[in-house]
């Protein structure tokens, strides 16, 4: 099977089953939370680069591009969402139903699911375009009953674009 082909909720499947064991037994050698660290800002790195191949296979980095490119994250029925404002300088939606915190729930791994799968969100962004920013305040994966994406798209670039959020969602 081609990966393009693939939806993104398989692929994190797959990650899971193999990144699963091996964050845990770093995490029995150097403790939890370094693990965690180091896991996280690899994941980071990976996002920022599929961004910035994304928005190069797009031919654009705009914010309507950028909403145009989410269909193999909501692929059979991964994400469920109420698109609330999506314009040339807004995309806020809810995610009401998340497979992907189904799928580390049922994989044992409940707790990995913010680092491999909603720890992406922000730097995706980023790395497709850093004039994009992005507010979410709580994820279902940490329990809350939805998700909030906020997208907002600066008229200027930054000239060192951070986080501009409360959680990484």
């Amino acid at each position: 099977m081609d990966i393009d082909q693939m939806s993104v909720l398989e692929r994190r499947r797959i990650e899971a089953m193999v990144l699963g064991p091996v964050v845990r037994t770093f995490a029995q050698e150097i403790g939890e939370q370094r693990a965690r660290e180091i896991a996280r800002k690899a994941i980071v790195e990976i996002a920022q680069q599929q961004g910035r191949a994304l928005a190069q296979r797009m031919g654009a980095n705009d914010l309507e591009t950028f909403a145009r490119s989410k269909e193999p994250w909501t692929r059979n029925g991964a994400l469920e969402i109420q698109v609330l404002e999506q314009n040339r300088r807004r995309y806020s939606f809810n995610v009401t139903r998340c497979r992907y915190a189904e799928m580390y729930k049922e994989l044992g791994m409940p707790e990995l699911g913010s680092i491999l799968s909603c720890g992406r969100d922000w730097a995706l962004s980023q790395g497709f375009s850093p004039r994009i920013k992005l507010r979410g305040t709580q994820t279902i994966m940490e329990g809350a009953p939805f998700c909030d994406f906020r997208y907002t798209l600066d008229e200027e670039p930054a000239p060192d674009a951070g986080p501009s959020q409360g959680k990484a969602s």
